[in-house]
């Protein structure tokens, strides 16, 4: 058996020129170009570095894009009343928060405090509420990017046993509840839980959410099996260990070249919807 790859990069950059035609005709019919702001806390340089290539790819499909960088010691207040800022400027159709902020911050309560029609990155509690509920909301970049490429190879999940390691709320979690609403079973796993690998054994689809490196093992993983790496760690590998999952799955993510590009990609088309919403519907609010 010769896995498909479900190619990220590829999908990725398709959607990239789709989103380009619409940004170029919704500037034509408006006058306006849309912005997605990108806020950074601190001086990490692995976040630095994933901000800078969410303002490329605005760069790349015509968006604007505004980078606000704020001290490490900047307290909840002070970020709470920057994004009270662009959450007031209709210019902005996008706000993303890069996660993680440092530990004086109350990043939940800064994520909620950005309007939900301009969540384009899907953090806020109420957006995960609408989705659980089936109702509209721009959902969690990653877990959502799963999904267009999932959809793009025609990946029929109702019914699988599918087995979410990881239960962040931007990712596991969100995750878990996607696929659930298309119908899988869904058993969420994390680095606590017993018996891991036989209940990754019995999984139809496994996605690897957990944030350590290589943690699941590939012997872990029936053959035939749907294989989603949502990891990614210095020396470009997984939280999956590939070993020979090209050869005996039914499909898998790379690493790099799989779930990361279609994060951002989902980031940008979301901001890029967000801004058709208000600027062509008439109407900004899908509350």
């Amino acid at each position: 058996m010769k896995a498909t790859v479900l190619d990220g990069k590829s999908l990725s950059l398709d959607i990239e020129s789709s989103l380009k035609i619409k940004v170029s005709n919704l500037i034509e019919k408006t006058g306006i170009t849309p912005v997605l702001a990108t806020i950074l806390v601190g001086d990490d340089p692995s976040s630095a570095i994933y901000v800078q290539m969410k303002v490329n790819a605005c760069h790349r499909v015509g968006l604007g894009s505004r980078k606000i960088v704020l001290p490490q010691e900047t307290s909840t207040a002070e970020l709470l009343a920057v994004i009270d800022s662009l959450n007031q400027d209709e210019s902005v159709r996008g706000i993303l928060l890069q996660h993680p902020v440092p530990p004086q911050i109350d990043e939940q309560a800064c994520f909620d405090r950005i309007d939900l029609d301009k969540d384009v990155d899907g953090v806020t509690c109420h957006g995960f509420g609408r989705m659980s509920f089936g109702q509209f909301s721009y959902g969690a970049a990653t877990p959502s990017g799963v999904m267009k490429l999932l959809a793009f190879h025609e990946v029929n999940l109702s019914g699988l046993n599918a087995v979410v390691v990881g239960r962040s709320t931007i990712l596991g979690k969100p995750m878990a509840q996607m696929l659930l609403n298309e119908n899988a079973t869904v058993t969420i796993c994390h680095s606590r839980t017993k018996h891991l690998p036989e209940i990754i054994s019995r999984a139809d689809l496994i996605v690897g959410a957990v944030g350590k490196p290589h943690f699941i093992k590939s012997a872990w993983i029936k053959d035939g099996a749907i294989v989603i790496d949502a990891g990614y760690h210095p020396g470009g590998i997984g939280d999956i260990e590939v070993s020979t999952l090209p050869e005996r799955s039914l499909a898998y993510t790379p690493v790099p070249g799989g779930v990361g590009p279609m994060t951002i990609s989902t980031l940008i088309s979301q901001t890029v919807d967000s801004a058709y919403q208000l600027y062509l519907s008439g109407d900004g609010s899908r509350h």
